[in-house]
């Protein structure tokens, strides 16, 4: 599983996973806004940002919101 969340939405995203239990949960960062921008915008991130997604999802990638010690 990974979240997709807007950069305005980011810290809600942090209080949402934390108040259910998985604040671990991976995270993609995307612009905002995304609703209402349109079918060729939609298509364009999805585009952009599908390896990215996959690359996850596989744990080829790290998320947004994994932070790496060191």
């Amino acid at each position: 599983m990974v979240a997709l969340v807007t950069e305005q939405f980011w810290p809600q995203g942090d209080f949402v996973a934390s108040s259910n239990g998985m604040p671990d949960v991976p995270r993609l960062r995307l612009p905002h806004p995304v609703a209402g921008s349109g079918h060729d915008a939609m298509g364009a991130l999805a585009e952009r940002i599908a390896g990215r997604l996959v690359a996850i999802l596989r744990g080829e990638q790290q998320a947004d919101n994994v932070v790496e010690a060191g």
